[in-house]
């Protein structure tokens, strides 16, 4: 209780600096920054940030008047992070499915603010929550209004999904079944398109969908395709009226390319993409987040641990080992990629071990963190504000000690963070 209690007051003084914007100039030294990634890094710069926002870079180390001056002129920084793909509400343990009817809202929202600020702290600055409780909608509040830290919140709330699909509940007996059915849960396209309004009603700024089973659902209906043409159809239509774009869980074949032709705009995991798949993404302009981590996660899980419900471990041991091999497809066939980890499956925290696994694919260092700054700035429709170190955009930067265009770990071990002008992180 009484590192809570520590815990707690210095949020609360973080609350209370998120809106002490208005006095001098903040002037951070970079030693090298790499202030839009995909362009080559620069040298001895000034960051010039004030009100939280990013007034001017400027080459030199310069301050005036009585502005702060923030020394990382022996760090290499570039901006914070963006993962495409978590889930803040709680993270995958040998109690989960228990915790999945013992656990009260409240604990589902402070182990979500809990997991938001490790997020932070870990270097990425936003992120995008694709299916998960109504609690997030809360977290999403209580960090845009500077209660407590934590990255920038895209959520979609309860993912859309049929009946007995990937987004439903499974395995628990027939009325907890019935109680733990989401307003989300939709069969035929009139009743999706009545899951989308819901969904944007509750909060959603994207509509996630289970476009095919998935691993850790407890059931035995496999990962192929689960929704039929038409409901897809509905729910991009429905989706696209309400101003949303729609992302698709999807590891079949079958479902990503139905999801595609639909509309669909991203798909995440693309598990069984191939050639012909990639031809599809690059002509519906739609953007593949990977997760690869999560299949390599959820493999360990089955091979070394045994507490995965026989039908998901057996759809872990087909769907993760072809993880990795899936993003060197996707890259070498000139496909968009977003950074994503489905973090909460893997620990909070972590985020940053999927860029390993990207640079393995065939991604250079300097890819793979444009996939996670640039392109999922884009992703997440927050680009006006994120992804690089410009005028006008928010002050969300992190630095290092290394150079991570040499050695992609270096981003395992973050030294700074800075979001919106404000200090969370300084080693």
């Amino acid at each position: 209780m009484k590192r809570f209690l520590t815990w707690l007051a210095g949020t609360a003084l973080i609350s209370a600096s998120a809106f002490a914007h208005d006095g001098p100039h903040t002037y951070v030294h970079a030693g090298v920054l790499l202030d839009k990634p995909g362009q080559t890094p620069k040298t001895e710069q000034t960051i010039i940030i004030a009100n939280g926002e990013i007034e001017d870079v400027v080459t030199g180390f310069i301050s005036e008047g009585e502005g702060e001056i923030i020394d990382l002129s022996d760090k290499f920084v570039m901006p914070g992070m963006i993962d495409s793909h978590v889930h803040l509400r709680g993270e995958w343990n040998p109690n989960v499915r228990l915790e999945n009817v013992t656990r009260e809202s409240g604990d589902i929202a402070y182990d979500a603010a809990l997991n938001a600020r490790k997020t932070l702290m870990a270097g990425f600055t936003a992120v995008q929550d694709v299916g998960g409780p109504k609690e997030i909608f809360a977290l999403r509040r209580a960090v845009n209004a500077g209660k407590i830290p934590g990255p920038h919140i895209k959520a979609s709330g309860p993912a859309v999904s049929i009946t007995g699909g990937h987004g439903d509940a499974h395995g628990y007996r027939e009325d907890i079944l019935e109680l733990s059915r989401s307003k989300t849960i939709c069969d035929g396209p009139a009743d999706c398109r009545r899951a989308v309004r819901a969904a944007v009603k509750s909060g959603a700024d994207v509509i996630k969908i289970t476009a095919t089973g998935g691993v850790l659902s407890n059931t035995n209906a496999g990962t192929a395709q689960q929704f039929f043409d038409d409901e897809l159809a509905a729910i991009v239509e429905s989706a696209t009226k309400m101003g949303r774009k729609v992302t698709a869980h999807a590891h079949g074949k079958d479902g990503i390319e139905a999801a595609l032709k639909a509309g669909v705009k991203s798909i995440e995991h693309g598990t069984y993409l191939d050639r012909d798949t990639a031809i599809l993404f690059k002509r519906y302009d739609a953007t593949l987040v990977p997760t690869v981590l999560a299949g390599a996660t959820v493999v360990d899980w089955a091979e070394n641990h045994n507490f995965l419900p026989p039908n998901s471990a057996k759809k872990a041991l087909e769907v993760g080992p072809q993880m990795q091999d899936m993003l060197r497809i996707a890259w070498e066939n000139g496909v968009n990629i977003a950074f994503g980890t489905d973090t909460g499956v893997s620990k909070h925290g972590e985020n940053a071990r999927e860029f390993g696994y990207m640079v393995d694919a065939g991604m250079s260092e300097m890819d793979a963190i444009k996939a996670a700054t640039v392109i999922a700035s884009k992703h997440i429709r927050m680009d006006d504000k994120i992804g690089t170190l410009e005028a006008g955009k928010y002050a969300d930067l992190i630095a290092v000690d290394g150079d991570p265009l040499d050695d992609i770990s270096e981003l395992l071990d973050v030294d700074f963070v800075m979001k919106g002008g404000i200090i969370h992180k300084n080693k």
